[in-house]
């Protein structure tokens, strides 16, 4: 029987936003079950893609969302969603940015790199349930749960 959890990779540094990304997508009434992915950096992130840091390797895992912060160590968000942007069987997975920058620049170029949203970390809680709640949705209207049968 194949399982119909929806699966979200959440990368985040920061272990309390982290918490309150988790808090808020169990609050979400749009997600019947989900199994939430925790990567605390863009190389954990990679890893958990595509077994490895190389970008150009086979899709491992397919989130059915990914919730990225812009702002990490080792390898920050822009760079990981500009390598999953770039590869064939990452690239249509829906990546919702979530992040504490304040700068414009940062906007327009997760915007360019082709993000379906773009949070800002000061949004009210209840605004980022519905926000999560409505990038989760489009993704599974529009049909982006990946079955590897097919």
């Amino acid at each position: 029987m194949k399982e119909n959890k929806v699966e979200i990779l959440l990368v985040e540094d920061n272990p309390n936003d982290a918490e309150l990304v988790m808090m808020a997508l169990e609050q979400n009434k749009n997600i019947a079950e989900c199994k939430i992915h925790y990567a605390k950096d863009g190389i954990e992130a990679l890893q958990y893609l595509f077994g490895l840091e190389d970008e150009n390797s086979t899709l491992v895992n397919r989130p059915h969302m990914i919730i990225l912060d812009l702002y990490m160590p080792r390898l920050d968000g822009l760079d990981v969603l500009k390598k999953i942007r770039e590869h064939p069987e990452a690239k249509n997975i829906p990546i919702v940015v979530l992040t504490a920058s304040e700068k414009k620049a940062d906007w327009i170029t997760a915007h360019s790199a082709g993000i379906d949203c773009y949070v800002h970390k000061s949004v009210d809680f209840n605004q980022f349930v519905k926000a999560t709640g409505w990038a989760l949705l489009g993704a599974i209207e529009e049909k982006t749960f990946y079955d590897p049968q097919y």
